[in-house]
């Protein structure tokens, strides 16, 4: 009896509006209604954004110039195996497009492969008031921070004129905006991996890259000719998604790659059992005869 009175004090409280002093019950959230739309983007955010252009070729033939300020297609960073890092920034940018740059090179610092031996790196401003003098600063700010002997000349600061800088963004799929109040661009946070016929391969999104995917998308955009046995290992049982632009693992071929390493390791344990005892059994023939 006390229990079923007690219960109804509990019951006949909750059903009470809230007393002066005391919170009112959690209400559901609008928020939380599958119905309700997400809130409208601020104007100079519209339309900013990145459209993956996965195996879309970039035109090469695009002029820029590079830190010295020389007139170069960009068909001058795309020969051989090695494979591209284009990074699109602007050099007096406040903010975002340094943490795109350091998220970069931190990526790159664990990394075995290197810029010029393995693979380029390629950063593109894509406001048309830089300068190569700007640009030449900045690269010489990162190789101070990169701090690996030997791979100065795989790092290549761009700049160009607004056509050339239109038609690489366009081809890439990078849509941005400039801010006449502040005198800033709105964009995204990205690098890409391209192949080196210029093909894009890979979308890294946000300013913090793994180097793990970094390394797989350099070996995959290289068709395999950098990076070790290793890699291809890790290729087999990680799969790349564009959804979230990373690795990740496949369940299907980790249970394949295990099952094969099973069958190895107990074959090898058997065959060096068989071979023991078939020594053995030899030996003690022939002290027998």
């Amino acid at each position: 009896m006390l229990v079923r009175l007690t219960l109804f004090a509990l019951l006949a409280a909750a059903a009470l509006p809230a007393q002066p002093g005391q919170l009112e019950p959690a209400q559901p959230s609008a928020l939380r209604d599958p119905n309700s739309k997400p809130p409208a983007l601020p104007a100079a955010l519209e339309g900013v954004t990145i459209e993956q252009m996965l195996n879309i070729q970039v035109p090469l033939d695009l002029v820029f110039r590079d830190e010295f300020g020389r007139s170069l297609p960009l068909s001058t960073y795309f020969s051989g195996n090695k494979p591209v890092i284009l990074a699109l920034v602007y050099y007096t940018c406040p903010m975002l497009c340094n943490m795109v740059l350091t998220g970069m090179e931190s990526s790159l610092r664990p990394l075995s492969l290197d810029p010029a031996k393995d693979f380029e790196i390629v950063a593109v401003s894509f406001d048309p008031r830089d300068t190569p003098e700007i640009a030449a600063a900045k690269k010489a700010n990162y190789l101070r921070r990169y701090r690996r002997p030997g791979t100065d000349n795989g790092w290549h600061f761009l700049t160009g004129d607004e056509s050339s800088i239109k038609a690489l963004t366009s081809a890439v799929g990078f849509r941005y905006k400039f801010d006449n109040a502040t005198g800033q661009f709105a964009h995204v946070s990205a690098i890409m991996i391209l192949t080196p016929q210029g093909k894009l391969s890979r979308y890294f999104y946000g300013v913090e890259y793994a180097p793990r995917d970094v390394r797989l998308g350099l070996v995959e955009a290289s068709h395999n000719k950098i990076g070790n046995p290793v890699d291809q290992i890790l290729l087999f049982c990680y799969h790349y998604d564009p959804a979230t632009g990373k690795y990740g693992a496949i369940a299907m071929n980790m249970l394949r790659f295990a099952g094969a390493a099973f069958v190895l390791i107990c074959g090898t344990f058997l065959f060096m059992a068989w071979r023991r005892d078939w020594h053995r059994d030899h030996q003690g023939i022939g002290q027998a005869t």
